[in-house]
């Protein structure tokens, strides 16, 4: 129950954000909307407002949905004319399929703009209520015949970037190691007031995470200690702690790309990949740390949500803006045949994922 509960809490935040994102513009451009379900399968309880749109709470905690009046699959104009058919004037302004093309569009893009606001927002408030870490990074020690001893750093370096990412703090530097895909990492460093550049070739070996799970770990070879063994940390003003959150956002979601392009290429590590039950293992982890952490595991969960629905896989949002984008190159829908087609392939692809990371999951706690 300790993992579970708070994994509810951030899955059903994060869902409702994603899907009150669809809800907001899509009652913005007229649409007709008969459900919002946190959750999936048989409702525990809900209620009807006055626009006639059922909230709902379900049993299965994995998603959600809006559902929009008329909302069927459409695949052609003359689907599409049957269906317009069927209500009168009135109803016909409720129906999402005739909504314009650019209307639709946002409508579905709103969803995944949405958990990137909210992590935007969950790091923005971190960084102005608890503050941001400022602690320069000076290495000290270079450990003997390591890829950073061999590359030439020095003790008494400071780190000012890595791989083109620049070092805000002392706390970034095992975060900019690991999240590379690089085989060499180039370390920008100051040296006697003097910028120089070092390539280092990390080694992998079997460790554990702060929170203790195994993890593959980059590792350098270099110690980092603040100055004086004092951390600076720092509450920010309004405009900083907005620059340094969209900046975080941008990172993880680059970073998130760059793993998910290594994968495809067979040379990602697919063994971090995790599903639900990893997600509610780490939550709840967090979550005894503090409101803090759990705060910024929910931010980064929501960027991840956000992202992997703009993935163009038909059942995603991604897929419907890839349906639309066909739909605007060649004047028409897609024939219902090409889009079933699409759809099977999807279907494919996430089930596929959904056994990988369930296994990678069960594999985690001993179960294989």
């Amino acid at each position: 129950m300790n993992y579970l509960i708070p994994f509810i809490i951030l899955i059903t935040v994060v869902v409702f954000i994603h899907e009150y994102g669809h809800y907001y513009f899509a009652k913005k451009f007229g649409v007709g909307i008969t459900d919002f379900s946190i959750g999936f399968g048989k409702e525990i309880f809900g209620w009807k407002d006055s626009f006639g749109t059922r909230w709902k709470i379900c049993w299965i905690p994995l998603g959600g949905y809006v559902k929009f009046f008329g909302d069927r699959n459409v695949y052609s104009q003359t689907e599409q004319d049957n269906v317009v058919k069927s209500y009168d004037s009135k109803d016909r302004e409720k129906l999402f399929i005739l909504k314009p093309l650019y209307q639709r569009s946002i409508i579905v893009a709103a969803g995944p703009l949405a958990n990137f606001i909210l992590a935007i927002l969950i790091f923005f408030f971190i960084n102005v209520f608890s503050g941001k870490d400022l602690t320069p990074a000076i290495i000290n020690e270079v450990q003997k015949d390591s890829p950073a001893f061999v590359s030439g750093l020095k003790k008494n370096d400071v780190i000012i970037s890595i791989d083109n990412n620049k070092v805000e703090s002392i706390l970034e530097i095992s975060t900019f190691i690991n999240a590379s895909t690089a085989d060499i990492i180039e370390f920008v460093i100051l040296r006697d007031n003097r910028q120089l550049s070092k390539f280092v070739k990390p080694i992998f070996v079997n460790g554990k995470d702060s929170l203790g799970n195994s993890v593959k770990k980059r590792i350098v070879g270099i110690k980092l200690s603040p100055l004086n063994n004092k951390y600076n940390k720092k509450t920010l003003g309004p405009s900083k702690a907005m620059y340094y959150s969209v900046k975080e956002v941008w990172f993880v979601t680059i970073t998130s790309l760059n793993f998910i392009g290594k994968m495809l290429t067979g040379s990602g590590d697919t063994s971090q990949l995790g599903g639900p039950i990893k997600i509610a293992k780490i939550t709840g982890q967090v979550a005894e740390y503090g409101i803090i952490p759990f705060l910024s595991i929910m931010a980064y969960i929501s960027i991840s949500l956000g992202l992997v629905n703009l993935f163009p896989i038909p059942m995603l949002d991604g897929g419907h803006l890839m349906f639309y984008f066909f739909e605007k190159v060649f004047g028409e829908p897609l024939s219902q045949k090409t889009q079933e087609i699409f759809f099977r392939i999807g279907l494919f692809l996430l089930l596929s994922l959904m056994l990988f990371v369930t296994f990678n999951d069960l594999k985690d706690l001993n179960l294989f």
